[in-house]
């Protein structure tokens, strides 16, 4: 089993205070598999078998427990006063009704509680009026290239891992498949049409599912660039399928609940605004993506910004596009603590092309770590306090 330290640290700091620990993210990027882990960790500190009470809704062993009331008599019935209790609830969204047992349990001091859901409705309408302020969300991605390169035995040759990593993904379970692409890309479809199905076309009622995948192909096709609802649905009215701006919004909200696709929104920079018209569009995995659309090498670029904007998210950042007065920088990343100003590139050894991507990151006053990442082997240097870094050094911890 791949280690996810920095998923399971959190859990670890979270263990026993009075508050649900939810685990979000897309199917199979290892929400069962942190809950192995830290179940590991808790009998490694002495908690007993008895004491940990575990259900997968996906496993039909469980099936008899999909309305609330029964997950409740099931749960209840194992409870004593005398000890606590670690409760997992794994693809909680599957029980019926499941956020009244979970307010019950919530109440009990005895219960430590653990959900995961594949789907963000987890976490919407009456279960987060029942628990605000009650629960905290931890949103797992697939694995980080430093995860990816810790489940190899062979670490040599990083930069071919690294191709590996970009074209086929970092769904924890391709680590087993690496021998064989065919393998792969039918695990991947596997996955694309499992949250399609249950996720988006199901949840949502949608029925017209090619004008659904329509879209999905665009925002595939379009990673990394400036996209609006009037755009997808002008670029779909001109290959003869017409489809509203407002059906497009909806279906753009689905598929980002399912957490199949991230939105960027734009950053004024010198405003200090967050901008309303106008978002990039970035996949939860590049394999994904090269799985349903085909890999080229001419996105290489868009894919590299893909990379990152999941780095900077799973390090905790909300990250924006920033907008100058004339120019654009690729990321704005802010967290409660500090905020840095990312611009990717593939390479800038032409001259020409450093100077475009150093321009904008210099047009900002204010003294905020400034990074220009890049594939180039140089060894890292500053302009002026825009320090250029190797992006592998990058993924793989290197300060800035």
């Amino acid at each position: 089993m791949i280690p996810r330290p920095q998923y399971l640290e959190r859990l670890i700091a979270l263990k026993d205070k009075q508050i649900i620990k939810v685990i979000s993210g897309i199917r199979r990027c290892g929400k069962s598999s942190l809950l192995t882990l830290f179940k590991e960790y808790l009998k490694n500190v002495n908690v007993t078998d008895e004491q940990i009470i575990s259900i997968n809704f996906e496993n039909i062993e469980f099936e008899s427990l999909k309305d609330y009331r029964s997950l409740y008599d099931f749960v209840n019935s194992r409870l004593t006063k005398e000890q606590s209790y670690y409760v997992f609830l794994d693809e909680v969204q599957n029980c019926e009704h499941f956020e009244k047992a979970i307010d019950s349990f919530s109440l009990k001091e005895n219960v430590d509680l653990y959900l995961t859901g594949s789907n963000a409705y987890l976490l919407s309408g009456e279960l987060a009026t029942l628990l605000s302020g009650r629960y905290v969300e931890i949103e797992m991605l697939p694995l980080s290239f430093k995860e990816y390169l810790s489940s190899l035995k062979d670490k040599t040759d990083i930069e071919r891992k690294f191709r590996d990593y970009l074209r086929f993904g970092a769904f924890p379970y391709l680590t087993n498949l690496r021998d064989n692409e065919g393998s792969i890309n039918d695990y991947l479809d596997g996955i694309y049409h499992s949250v399609l199905i249950k996720d988006i076309i199901t949840r949502n009622k949608i029925k017209d599912v090619m004008v659904l995948e329509n879209v999905i192909k665009f925002l595939f096709n379009n990673i990394g660039n400036m996209v609006s609802t009037k755009k997808i649905s002008d670029s779909l009215a001109a290959d003869g399928r017409k489809v509203s701006p407002h059906t497009v919004e909806n279906y753009l909200s689905a598929l980002k609940n399912s957490y199949i696709i991230y939105q960027s929104d734009r950053y004024d920079i010198r405003g200090k605004q967050y901008l309303k018209s106008l978002e990039k569009f970035y996949v939860v995995d590049t394999g994904l993506r090269n799985c349903i659309i085909g890999y080229k090498n001419i996105d290489s670029g868009h894919i590299l910004e893909n990379i990152v904007f999941l780095e900077l998210f799973r390090r905790g950042y909300k990250v924006a596009v920033g907008k100058t007065l004339d120019s654009e920088i690729d990321f704005v990343a802010t967290n409660q603590y500090d905020t840095i100003y990312v611009q990717v590139s593939q390479t800038v050894r032409d001259a020409k092309t450093l100077e475009r991507e150093l321009e904008p990151l210099r047009a900002i006053n204010d003294h905020n770590p400034k990074l220009l990442l890049t594939m180039d082997n140089d060894v890292s240097t500053s302009y002026g306090g825009i320090k250029k870094v190797n992006l592998i050094d990058f993924l793989l911890g290197e300060k800035y």
